[in-house]
């Protein structure tokens, strides 16, 4: 999705929750400036990655059971916390979509095996972001969900697994399979606001289906 687009529906988000449209845009000025160009894996790069057939594993509460159930299709993108739960069944996916609230240590040993870190920047991670992007030592994807600028780059998405959802289908996929996607239930997270994470959901689901171009076809176990 091109900002021109995407724009429109960040400015909602900014209203339903409050958030802060100049610290979304500092968060990622520090990303960049700790980055620098020297680890991006830009709009090629990421082309050359994503396939048509995509399967996405978010981070609910039946992910576990998903995973035992179903096989993974194409170019594998894990969705924050989902990605400790792939590094121990021993699958390294292809992409990882965080925001640094997750298994650091799983997704920092996903990005030595080979995948792409996909990190996003807004208003209230700058202190993750400063702590954990040093340890990244491979390929970085820098998003913000601001205006984007430089190597800093936008496709659409708000929450880890919707964003995923929008970088694939920007990349050309037409086949998603989601795994591990719980719209109505969250994960018991410490430190987590539950009705926050619950609008969350319904703004996920908003921006996975009813954004969903009708070339693209989006399937779940």
């Amino acid at each position: 999705m091109k900002y021109s687009d995407w724009e429109a529906i960040y400015c909602k988000i900014l209203d339903d929750f409050g958030y802060s449209r100049k610290e979304d845009e500092y968060s990622a000025r520090v990303l960049a400036t700790l980055v620098g160009g020297r680890r991006v894996c830009g709009p090629d790069c990421l082309e050359e990655i994503i396939g048509r057939d995509v399967t996405i594993y978010g981070f609910g509460p039946n992910l576990e059971k998903e995973m035992d159930e179903v096989k993974p299709l194409g170019t594998i993108i894990s969705a924050d916390g989902a990605t400790a739960e792939l590094i121990k069944r021993g699958i390294v996916p292809d992409i990882v979509t965080t925001d640094l609230d997750g298994d650091i240590d799983a997704q920092i040993v996903a990005n030595i095996k080979g995948a792409v870190a996909a990190i996003h920047a807004h208003g209230d991670n700058v202190s993750r972001i400063r702590e954990y992007v040093p340890f990244f030592p491979s390929r970085i994807t820098p998003t913000t969900q601001s205006k984007p600028f430089d190597s800093i780059y936008n496709f659409g998405g708000f929450t880890d697994g919707d964003r995923a959802v929008m970088l694939a289908r920007h990349f050309g996929a037409s086949k998603i399979l989601l795994i591990g996607f719980d719209f109505a239930t969250a994960r018991t997270q410490k430190g987590k606001d539950a009705a926050v994470k619950a609008k969350k959901l319904k703004w996920a689901h908003k921006l996975i289906y009813e954004l969903n171009p009708s070339r693209v076809s989006i399937s779940t176990p």
